[in-house]
């Protein structure tokens, strides 16, 4: 084993008695490793040989002069010290209240290595520490001092951190004091005229609005002014973005504080919303934004504040609702589409110093909801790198009555963070100067390193979860000690007093000047000002449809495309199978069949060539889950990557595409936040399979189809779910249509179905042409699994050159003899490809008593379309709905209310399909395909009975 580089300054520290230890603890590691202490092994590992053996050197003359000490102490010594440096936060002194105060830990005693005072003091200090200050003379100097860094009122934990540069960048600003932030006696009454602002705005909404809830920050007030600090940085370094997430705790605190919310449009909500967890009685206005509205404390809003350089950065609280940590990858996909630069081919040009993120979380949310640990993980991956996100835990140590040594396994809240190599600081949230350090240390390391990091500030919560909550029949030692320990601002208060700083009679000034200007403000107010505006009409730009969107491209332009995508760089060496199949592309115009995956990749091709940006993501999307994509192609030899949509002529926009790790609720998340920020692009997320967008419901229930009723939030993203039945079981079958049909209401976005590659097309070239305007609404698409390669789902090049996306397509063949139509069958999806195959299997058949229309667009419900049919076929009588879900599921109960009210009576209604199931679907292949024989024979023959069968 030879020296790996310099290790001069590593080995100084053993220069003394243990030298010659050292020496044979090195011939012993020669031997056999494992025979010597691991932390040597550590550094023989990573040195080599001490330095003093390489050059020849001799240690006898050192280990005489200083014999009388015992080697042995120095290495418990040295022990020690690690331990004070991995540990020490164990002894920190973090809490304000609780049982936790004055902690002890056996890992950071003296008597635990077997050292007394005297050892200490008897070890040079340079033995132990290389770096000491010069004040720091001995062991025990050294000992005192690394515990006043490690185990103060501000505590670090970075040595889960593998990245050398990074954890010794870490050490060094916390041993040698760089990181602690001095406040000059203005600083310090700045500071606490901040706390008053804080504290006093919690105490008039307490007086004012007595019995609200408002879920006070009192407890954690320092939160303002560090968020203060971190806003005031960023601008100075002429950040354009501050994306921010954060629940209920101290919401509207921040609102007012930190993002300059008017106090008097605030008292206005509070006034005009006693409680917005109720309905509004008869005659009351409510909070009403947009279409149904949200409670105060789940409203975002933003602002600019203006730099030393008078560069602006615009600061933004991202609305939220009850779900707390969701709002995490949301605002991921903010501050990326803030960071992306869309406007050249290719993948985006990502620049990280651009924008960046900060995210609030409770203390029980963060441990508890899994949504955090995806986010977390997606924070280094190359499609959802930010550049690092700041997190702050508001610790208060109780989630809603639940103590925290009921919510978590983990000694501390941020635990989780350690998983992700991200630095974690904790602080006690009463010494605000401690604070102030904290944020000014993890704002510097973000700057320097481009990675999330962490502050658990923890504090406590002096009323219950909300105000009407009585907290001391769950935590009454808790809550006796709260009613008695003094907020920050009089902590800090005496603090400055005894300074010197301010005298008594300033402190009470602050303190009443705060309570005046409140009083003031809301004397002045008008009774109407600020009254919000009540609209239930959903805006007519939603109210209006999309039909008359011109979605055709030229032919020539198409091939053009085609041609462009079938170029590679010289050199590039694709699978030869795939190359096959690839260039079977080609010959799709020319045979005038063009599948599916050509109709989607002249899709994206197209709408590129428009100059719309566009972002895919999904777990197998470069390839498709099902091989039928290949718009990522992977040279054999070399395993270099290239899109084909990289190297069209003539675009100036963007092409991102990324797997995404296997998660949904977070990623799905992330592309509804870039949605939102980018709405120029069409961000399109697809699910591996349709049912797996399950673990992402939240994300679609609270954002995606309620956040522009809520808060009116504008997103035209796209969700891909494959969807269909092919006897592949319960969990590869069902995109779970009812329940995004459920959800559908005031237009909030558009559900299809579709079965034809220009129908998809169309459908997301109509989506991109929505994009950014005030008509823009998510688009859900049931897409096929086995219907990618089927034939029948081709279309002719007319329908690309000349048509558009139809919500209703009739089946072509039927329905010559309009006066012998009897039945129409209406249904969506791969169940109608299967009535025409089976129509074309039974020639011998007379099918002129049979019309078929596919619903292609299921909500919004094209009542128009269906209903011409019905008045051209006049002689029909019956309307039968066909799917192949279970009757429970699928577009039954949705489209039977609307089919009922078109029809009053005067045809019958009746159902076909699979009975009523509490699973998806069949998990036996054999008892699929009989089923799915019998609902496509039913539907042709007129089938009387049966369970399937539903009169309405």
């Amino acid at each position: 084993m030879s020296n790996k580089g310099s290790n001069g300054s590593v080995w100084e520290q053993f220069h003394g008695p243990n030298m010659g230890y050292i020496e044979e603890q090195y011939e012993r590691f020669l031997e056999d490793p494992n025979s010597v202490d691991s932390s040597l092994q550590e550094i023989f590992q990573e040195y080599g040989a001490p330095e003093w053996m390489t050059k020849g050197g001799t240690t006898q003359k050192e280990s005489q002069a200083v014999s009388d000490l015992d080697v042995k102490k120095i290495t418990a010594a040295m022990k020690l010290v690690e331990a004070i440096r991995r540990h020490g936060h164990l002894e920190a002194d973090i809490y304000a209240v609780g049982n936790k105060k004055g902690r002890y830990s056996a890992l950071v005693d003296p008597k635990t290595y077997g050292l007394s005072d005297a050892d200490l003091k008897s070890i040079p200090s340079h033995w132990l520490w290389q770096n000491a200050p010069s004040h720091v003379k001995t062991g025990y100097d050294v000992v005192n001092n690394l515990k006043a860094k490690y185990s103060g009122k501000i505590a670090f934990e970075f040595y889960h951190v593998h990245d050398d540069d990074e954890r010794e960048w870490l050490q060094h600003k916390v041993e040698s004091g760089e990181f602690e932030v001095a406040l000059t006696p203005e600083e310090k009454k700045e500071l606490l005229g901040r706390l008053a602002e804080v504290e006093g705005f919690e105490h008039f909404l307490a007086k004012t609005f007595v019995g609200q809830k408002r879920f006070s920050i009192e407890g954690l007030d320092i939160m303002v002014p560090m968020l203060d600090r971190v806003v005031k940085d960023a601008a100075n370094d002429s950040i354009k973005h501050i994306m921010m997430g954060m629940a209920h705790r101290g919401r509207l605190n921040v609102l007012a504080n930190v993002l300059g919310k008017p106090y008097d449009k605030i008292f206005s909500e509070f006034h005009h919303s006693p409680d917005k967890e109720l309905v509004p009685s008869e005659g009351s206005t409510g909070i009403n934004y947009g279409w149904t509205g949200d409670v105060k404390y789940h409203f975002g809003a933003d602002r600019e504040v203006l730099g030393e350089g008078k560069s602006s950065t615009r600061v933004t609280l991202a609305h939220n609702p009850s779900h707390l940590e969701y709002v995490n990858p949301v605002v991921g996909g903010y501050t990326r589409a803030a960071q992306d630069d869309r406007t050249a081919r290719g993948y985006s040009n990502h620049e990280s110093d651009k924008a960046f993120s900060i995210l609030i979380h409770g203390d029980a949310a963060f441990i508890g909801e899994g949504v955090v640990a995806e986010s977390l993980n997606m924070s280094q991956l190359k499609g959802y790198k930010i550049g690092g996100t700041i997190h702050i835990i508001a610790n208060n140590m109780v989630g809603f009555t639940t103590n925290n040594t009921e919510s978590r396994s983990t000694t501390y809240a941020s635990d989780l963070a350690k998983g992700f190599e991200i630095p974690v600081v904790h602080v006690n949230a009463d010494d605000p100067e401690a604070c102030m350090t904290a944020v000014a240390f993890i704002y510097e390391y973000r700057k320097k390193f481009n990675k999330d990091v962490l502050i658990d500030l923890v504090g406590y919560r002096r009323y219950g979860h909300n105000e009407m909550d009585e907290p001391r029949s769950t935590q009454p030692h808790l809550y006796k000690e709260i009613d008695q320990h003094e907020t920050v601002f009089h902590l800090y208060g005496k603090q400055l007093q005894q300074q010197n700083i301010i005298s008594e009679e300033e402190f009470t000034n602050i303190k009443d000047e705060v309570a005046q200007r409140l009083k003031s403000i809301y004397d002045s107010m008008k009774e109407d000002k600020y009254e919000p505006k009540i609209s239930v009409e959903v805006p007519e730009a939603v109210a209006n449809g999309l039909d008359k969107i011109d979605t055709s491209v030229p032919l020539e332009t198409l091939e053009a495309l085609n041609e462009g995508m079938l170029k590679r760089p010289e050199g590039f060496n694709v699978f030869k199978k795939l190359e096959r199949i690839l260039q079977k592309r080609a010959k799709g115009f020319e045979e005038d069949k063009i599948d599916w995956s050509l109709g989607e990749a002249l899709a994206f091709a197209s709408i590129l060539k428009d100059g719309t940006p566009i972002r895919l993501t999904g777990q197998d999307s470069e390839r498709g889950t099902f091989a039928h994509r290949h718009i990522v192609l992977h040279d054999v030899e070399t395993e270099e990557s290239y899109s084909p949509l990289h190297g069209l002529d003539g675009v100036n926009a963007s092409f991102d595409i990324h797997n995404s790790p296997l998660s949904e609720a977070g990623v799905l998340g992330f592309e509804y936040g870039y949605s939102v920020q980018a709405p120029e692009t069409l961000v399109i997320w697809e699910a591996q399979f349709g049912d797996f967008a399950n673990a992402g419901q939240v994300i679609i229930d609270q954002f995606i189809a309620a956040g522009r009723a809520k808060w009116g939030q504008k997103s035209n993203m796209v969700m891909l779910l494959p969807h269909g039945y092919e006897g592949q079981g319960p969990e590869h079958s069902s995109a779970r249509l009812e329940r995004f049909l459920q959800l559908s209401a005031e237009n909030n976005w558009t559900v299809a179905n579709v079965t034809s590659s220009a129908q998809i097309f169309h459908l997301l070239r109509r989506q991109a042409a929505i994009g950014g305007k005030d008509s823009s609404r998510p688009l859900i698409v049931m897409t096929p699994k086995s219907l990618l390669r089927n034939a029948r789902v081709a279309a002719k090049r007319e329908e690309f050159t000349d048509g558009k996306f139809k919500p209703v397509v009739e089946q072509a063949g039927l329905g010559s003899k309009k006066t012998k139509v009897k039945r129409l069958v209406l249904g969506s999806g791969k169940v109608m490809v299967d009535l025409e195959e089976a129509i074309d299997n039974a020639k011998d058949q007379d099918f002129d008593w049979l019309h078929i229309a596919r619903v292609e667009q299921i909500y919004p419900f094209p009542k128009k379309q269906v209903q011409e049919i019905l008045d051209h076929y006049g002689n029909i009588e019956e309307v039968a709905w066909i799917q192949e879900e279970p009757k429970n599921a699928g577009g039954w109960d949705f489209v039977k209310r609307k089919l009922n009210t078109m029809l009053k009576g005067k045809q019958k209604l009746s159902y076909i399909g699979r009975p009523r199931r509490s699973s998806p679907a069949v998990g036996e292949p054999n008892v699929h395909k009989t089923e799915q024989s019998r609902i496509v024979n039913e539907a042709l023959k007129l089938s009387k009975g049966g369970d399937s069968r539903e009169r309405n």
